[in-house]
């Protein structure tokens, strides 16, 4: 086809329209509207990794609603050198401008096309990017490779397109590559013409995709091979590959043992096959997280290359994202949001789903617990009055980038989970499965998903109940007056309000809450309506635990509440129930006692009480929980003496307790350790070198050293970042300096990054403003980024790196940075907690980001620090009294 378009440039084609506009109208903002609707894309692109642009022809095959000289489509920083519309074998010449900077362009026609259908054609060249957006490359290994990263409005970078998730239309690839490389598409390689100066690779064509999911990857790739057996879904095995940089083709037996069996366990949960004919696995070392091509995922180099006898946390990110990535497959690609105000359809669902099939294939590794952390995370930016709800109306390009945020995977996630476990299992997963079927390799709404839910529940409430947390911002609060009677009866009644923290007013907010809770051993669950209150709950409990049940407001911790007691002897209670209260419910106890101080009500001594109970709890996700309110007060409340009081604290509190579990840094010393075991050992190990501990610091300086020194088994990868800081601690700069030069001459997916990192965080002056001023074409773009960011979240260096990111911010906001920068660029600056420091973030940033897409974070950045220093003034001496009783 490529051939016909260009036999017949230049051709003209005269229709009369004398009802046509003369002009395009306004520039489109956000969507685009259904006057050209595309129905394929044919794509032939040279790209060779050695060379920074690309050459690409592309022809989009569309229906015009009516006739019209004018079209607005996508594309950003395209070198468009003809464009051309073929209508009835004739053929239309368009002049190409890209008319905003968001990539939106215009094609203008000397004559007009006809309503009916027509053909697009463009040739045109473009830069391949340093960042993980569009199309880019990176050297690895002395060796070059092409990636694309798409989402949210990336592929408008890579080809002229209708870049919004609404259409969905079949994609035929051709890639043009320098002899012996490798060509990775969706669809399988039907063929390779060889023998030319390029080879040639040829692609099926794709099932209906939107652009975001394309994908298009170059490279001299290592893969290994295998398959996810045949079921009763699917008669013949699933060809399977894990692909990464030749550097790492050593370490990818661990994907190619575990990843066929998530794909089973996902469809086992959807009742289908997986609803593409291959699955590839590829890695990049630059991209921040995953992504859920269709048949052709893309991971970050460290959760898909793992060594042997990996650390658990490793393992942990493996199970939980390859999880993720997979149900997109099904929940994102095969059915598709319409536009991204419904994209947490695809993150909330597939966040949840990461963490249940997970923990489903390896229960051993806790993996589902950490969903419930990042949920009650996700609460303390959901309670803040800047902000939005997860269903977000999207009018501009600049919101969407945005809605990628913890509301929307954190929220999202424990919301689904919440409601999931008030339906129950099956009902919900029959919903899913109905809405699934009704909206095939098609896209669907909000209010499709609802109604699936609501059609299985057999409770109209659901509906309204969902719609409640997912359409309103904020964090319910439950407060509750407890009644215990002499034989053993508990009683308790609520109310529900909006939580605030103290000094902030939020507007009222009502919420349907399925609330879950627990008395003694007996768990129910009930609608909690504030306009339709349910009967006041009672139970009992009997034997030894008669005289005092423990009353657990957020059963198993799934609930997306905060709770609080009219009476805070309550806070008492739980604490001192450690043994009877599960691992989540110990995360949802933290995140309400902390926030209960913030919001101006638990005293400071309840924090270090659930501090001494809860840090000794065997689940790991619980006892981590247990020190981050002590770390909250010793951090951002207190003054340095008592911060070291706190430090002495933990040494004396942990010490023991590594004593017990033992520490030795060598590589899997701890390989046959239970793994709960095992990253309970890491987290000491963390809190204690954070606590200068001079036991667990001479430790790890002497086996990083010699680390450093060629003997790589001294280190395990779990103390990787805790023995270089130690190694930059005694060190200092020429230390920094001659880590810094290792990690350039290294692209281990491990090493690398620990290694920049620890360098970034050091916390002295001297090795920030050394690194901050340092230009190394070795350095990455992301890697740079990365560490400016780190230098100014670091408490010793945070003044550097914003007069650095302040003197720089033009620059970093042109794009290239990769996916989703700007947004989150203004959260480097959370750990200030001084009002005067949230006007100057506001005068030296507020007018650069109005309007952007980092505008929202900025926002809820300066009310963190304000709420903070608010709670510093009006707490901080309590706090500072409470650590410094600290034995």
């Amino acid at each position: 086809m490529r051939g016909l378009v260009h036999g017949l440039a230049g051709v003209g084609l005269a229709l009369a329209s004398p009802c046509l506009a003369d002009s395009p109208g306004p520039v489109p903002q956000g969507k685009l509207s259904d006057a050209v609707v595309p129905s394929a894309y044919r794509l032939d692109l040279t790209l060779d990794p050695d060379r920074p642009r690309f050459t690409g022809h592309v022809e989009i095959d569309a229906r015009l609603a009516a006739p019209t000289r004018f079209i607005y489509l996508h594309g950003r920083d395209l070198a468009v050198h003809q464009a051309r519309a073929m209508v009835s074998g004739q053929m239309v010449v368009a002049n190409w401008r890209q008319v905003d900077p968001s990539g939106v362009a215009l094609l203008t026609f000397a004559t007009p096309l006809p309503a009916g259908t027509v053909t697009l054609a463009f040739d045109y060249d473009a830069p391949l990017n340093d960042g993980p957006e569009g199309l880019f490359r990176v050297q690895v290994g002395g060796k070059w490779y092409v990636w694309s990263q798409f989402e949210s409005t990336d592929a408008r970078a890579a080809y002229p397109s209708f870049d919004q998730p609404g259409f969905k239309q079949p994609f035929t690839v051709t890639l043009r590559t320098p002899p012996g490389t490798m060509a990775i598409n969706n669809a399988p390689e039907t063929g390779v013409d060889h023998g030319g100066a390029q080879d040639v690779h040829h692609f099926a064509a794709t099932p209906p995709l939107p652009t975001y999911l394309l994908a298009l990857m170059v490279g001299p790739f290592a893969t290994v091979e295998t398959s996810v057996p045949a079921n009763a879904y699917r008669a013949q095995p699933l060809p399977m590959r894990i692909v990464a940089e030749h550097t790492n083709a050593a370490d990818l037996g661990f994907a190619r043992d575990n990843a066929p069996k998530i794909v089973g366990l996902l469809e086992d949960y959807f009742g289908q096959d997986f609803p593409y004919p291959k699955l590839d696995l590829i890695t990049t070392p630059i991209l921040p997280g995953a992504m859920e091509n269709a048949g052709a995922d893309l991971f970050a180099d460290p959760i898909i290359v793992l060594k042997p006898h990996p650390p658990v946390s490793q393992q942990r990110e493996f199970g939980m994202v390859v999880s993720h990535e997979l149900a997109h497959q099904w929940f994102g690609d095969l059915v598709t949001p319409a536009w991204w105000d419904d994209i947490w359809l695809n993150e909330s669902f597939a966040n949840w789903m990461g963490y249940r099939i997970g923990d489903a294939w390896r229960p051993d590794l806790h993996i589902a617990d950490g969903a419930l952390a990042e949920g009650f995370e996700a609460m303390a930016t959901d309670a803040l009055v800047a902000g939005r709800p997860i269903h977000q109306q999207i009018d501009r390009t600049a919101q969407i980038d945005a809605a990628f945020d913890g509301i929307t995977y954190g929220k999202g996630g424990q919301v689904v989970a919440m409601i999931a476990g008030f339906m129950g299992d099956a009902k919900f997963r029959d919903g899913v499965r109905a809405y699934m079927a009704a909206h095939r390799y098609g896209n669907a709404t909000s209010a499709d998903f609802f109604k699936a839910m609501a059609d299985v529940a057999g409770d109209p409430r659901i509906l309204p109940a969902m719609q409640s947390f997912t359409d309103q911002q904020g964090v319910p609060l439950l407060t509750f007056e407890i009644k215990r009677d002499r034989d053993g009866t508990l009683r308790f009644s609520d109310g529900q309000s909006r939580y605030t923290r103290l000094g902030t007013t939020a507007p009222a907010t009502k919420w349907i809450v399925p609330l879950c809770y627990r008395i003694g051993a007996d768990r129910s669950c009930a609608l909690d309506d504030p306009d339709h209150p349910a009967a006041s709950a009672a139970g009992s409990t009997s034997g030894a635990m008669a005289a005092s049940p423990v009353f657990m407001p957020n059963a198993s911790g799934t609930g997306y509440y905060r709770f609080e007691f009219s009476d805070g002897k309550e806070w008492d209670r739980l604490i001192a129930a450690s043994a009877e209260l599960s691992g989540g419910e110990w995360l949802a106890v933290a995140d309400s006692l902390l926030a209960s101080f913030q919001a101006g009500r638990a005293p400071a001594s309840q924090l270090v009480a659930l501090a001494k109970v809860m840090s000794a709890n065997p689940d790991s996700h619980a006892a981590a929980a247990a020190l981050q309110p002590l770390g909250y007060l010793a951090d951002r409340m207190v003054d340095p003496p008592a911060k070291e009081a706190a430090h002495g604290f933990l040494r004396g509190l942990l010490g023991p307790q590594l004593t017990r579990l033992g520490f030795d840094p060598a590589a899997g010393a701890y390989a046959s350790d239970d793994p709960e075991r095992s990253q309970r050992r890491a987290d000491i190990v963390a809190a204690l070198d954070g606590a200068k501990d001079p036991s667990v610091h001479a430790t790890l300086l002497g086996a990083a050293k010699a680390y450093l020194q060629g003997n790589t088994q001294a280190l395990d990868p779990a103390w990787l970042g805790a023995g270089f800081g130690a190694v930059l601690h005694d060190g200092g700069l020429p230390a920094a300096k001659a880590l810094f030069g290792m990690a350039l001459a290294s692209d281990e997916p491990l090493f690398r990054p620990a290694a920049l990192d620890a360098i970034a965080s050091s916390g002295q002056p001297e090795i920030a403003t050394w690194l901050l001023n340092t230009q190394d074409e070795r350095l990455r773009l992301s890697e740079r980024l990365d560490m400016i960011g780190a230098i100014a979240a670091t408490d010793e260096t945070r003044d550097l790196g914003y007069a650095w990111i302040h003197a720089h911010l033009a620059d970093l906001l042109k794009g290239g940075a990769g996916i989703f920068f700007s947004a989150r660029l203004p959260r480097v600056f959370g750990g200030y907690c001084a009002a005067e420091k949230a006007d100057a973030i506001a005068r030296d940033f507020g007018p650069e980001l109005a309007g952007k897409t980092g505008e929202l974070e900025l926002a809820r950045v300066l009310e963190r620090i304000r709420a903070c220093a608010r709670l510093k003034a009006a707490r901080g001496a309590e706090a500072t009294a409470a650590l410094a009783m600290l034995r």
